[in-house]
């Protein structure tokens, strides 16, 4: 660890300290400077704006002296902050809906690969259900939406360097379909070296032993590169007041109308200019961010900015009852406003990673949701679990593809052949990891309509037209190998040991 890091973290600074902070930063302007040299136009003023972000941000990092938060200033959130989703609901519709959702763009977070589930590429591309992709799914979301209000959502995808090549190849599919379709780009910013707090680049091309030297820093940065793009102008100029952002493997998050006819039915003096959902927690959420009071405002912690001692804390489901889904509404005249005064402060995450070769580097990042404290007349809607329907494993996979959940126009829901509305705790072991592993496993998905419980555990197969009800465990010790037989019910069974069936 630098000298400066383990300094910082004892608090203030000393002015042989405040020396070596200007070191570093002096240090690293010239090693920017260096790497901008060895951009080609019209790459170098993209990379120009992206390197005055990431000074910003890593002048702020040698700032900062320890935990971000001090524990004993934290308290509840009023309850007025957090509204139920319910009381929005009751308010109803008005007659025309198509005026509010005229004044409205979708953004969809797609800058992550699906690497975690053993994917090439984008993760948005990854089929989740009847052949579509993600991607499918939000295009027959909207189109949906626009067809039966006879309303214009435009569509916007915020994509990074990772993701934008090959998402662009795609939208050519949806020329057709009646949605407006956007990209900009999150910035690029260079990992640096956790020892000497310098880029690891070498020059500024994405390729070959270059390609580890960027990262797509957190969606925090959808402010800076929104309006670096000057897409938000753009649809500030066709009438466009909120933005609806999610993370595009989030597949509840949907457009919901209560919500929106809320943000537009307030009065122009207490305009609500950001919109968290939350949803309750249970014991598989303790990790997700949270709402607190913090010196009179509402502001996201998140589980990085907890002191040690705090952590079970923070986990405990009875203290912090509620987690945000990252769903959000925001206003796009606040967001400009707050941009151009540079008056967004966004708590730093510093998120260490060890590359292939073993080299040990930081990634500085920000929160999306962390910019709730920064706009007027914040709130919380405690939203149904049914918003956050997020795919992040096989797991999910397996959910989602299942006959728990119906899809219409893009949309999922819960079956109402399901008698309760909790969704099955599912785990699958590490032989299901990769998404083709896991279909080679399934000869078709099995009915889990009344299922509670799953794991899944070693090399198992499942033949066709498989049920699954109540809790199942299932567990191939190593060597052994377990086929379920078509047509199996297994209600509330413990399978062990080895079951082999061969084709005679």
């Amino acid at each position: 660890m630098s000298l400066l890091i383990a300094d910082l973290t004892r608090g203030r600074m000393t002015e042989f300290q405040e020396k070596l902070r200007q070191q570093h930063e002096d240090s690293m302007h010239r090693e920017l400077e260096a790497l901008l040299g060895t951009a080609t136009e019209p790459d170098a003023q993209i990379s120009k704006k992206d390197f005055d972000g990431f000074k910003k941000l890593f002048h702020r990092f040698l700032q900062v002296k320890g935990p971000s938060v001090d524990w004993a200033k934290i308290s509840r959130p009023p309850e007025d902050s957090i509204q139920p989703y319910e009381k929005i609901k009751a308010k109803g519709l008005p007659d025309d809906i198509t005026a509010s959702l005229n004044k409205l763009a979708v953004v969809k977070l797609n800058g992550g690969l699906g690497t975690s589930m053993g994917c090439k590429g984008p993760k948005s591309l990854i089929s989740v259900r009847s052949e579509n992709t993600f991607l499918d799914l939000t295009v027959q979301q909207i189109e949906h939406l626009n067809k039966s209000f006879n309303a214009d959502v435009p569509l916007v995808l915020m994509n990074s360097f990772n993701t934008d090549e090959d998402t662009k190849k795609i939208l050519q599919k949806y020329k057709h379909h009646q949605v407006k379709i956007h990209t900009f780009n999150q910035s690029r910013y260079p990992r640096i070296n956790r020892e000497s707090l310098l880029p690891i680049a070498k020059h500024m091309g994405v390729s070959g032993d270059n390609a580890e030297a960027w990262y797509p820093p957190g969606h925090g940065d959808i402010y800076a590169s929104f309006h670096n793009s000057g897409l938000l102008d753009k649809l500030i100029a066709e009438g466009k007041e909120y933005i609806f952002v999610s993370n595009i493997d989030n597949l509840g998050a949907t457009v919901d109308l209560f919500i929106l006819h809320h943000l537009m039915s307030q009065p122009a003096e207490r305009r609500c200019e950001f919109v968290m959902e939350v949803t309750d927690k249970t014991r598989a959420d303790v990790k997700g961010g949270t709402l607190i009071q913090y010196e009179d405002h509402l502001r996201l912690l998140e589980i990085a900015q907890v002191p040690k001692a705090h952590v079970d804390e923070f986990k405990s489901v009875t203290k912090f009852k509620i987690f945000n889904t990252n769903n959000l509404w925001i206003s796009l005249l606040a967001m400009k406003r707050l941009q151009e005064n540079n008056t967004m402060d966004l708590e730093i995450i510093v998120n260490p990673k060890t590359l292939d070769g073993g080299l040990n580097v930081i990634q500085l990042e920000t929160a999306v949701g962390a910019a709730i404290k920064s706009f007027k007349n914040a709130m919380g809607v405690n939203v149904p679990r049914s918003r956050f329907l997020p795919v992040k494993t096989s797991s999910d996979l397996l959910l989602v593809m299942s006959n728990l959940y119906s899809l219409d126009a893009g949309s999922l829901t819960m079956s109402k052949r399901r008698e309760f509305p909790t969704t099955p705790h599912v785990k699958l072991g590490s032989s299901f990891t990769k998404v083709q592993d896991f279909l080679t496993r399934f000869e078709n998905i099995p009915d889990m309509l009344e299922l509670d419980h799953l794991t899944v555990s070693g090399d198992v197969t499942f033949g066709k037209n498989v049920s699954l009800k109540g809790t199942v465990i299932i567990i191939a010790n190593h060597g052994d190998r377990i086929d379920i037989p078509a047509g199996a019910m297994l209600e509330n069974k413990i399978v062990s040991g080895n079951l082999r069936i061969l084709d005679h």
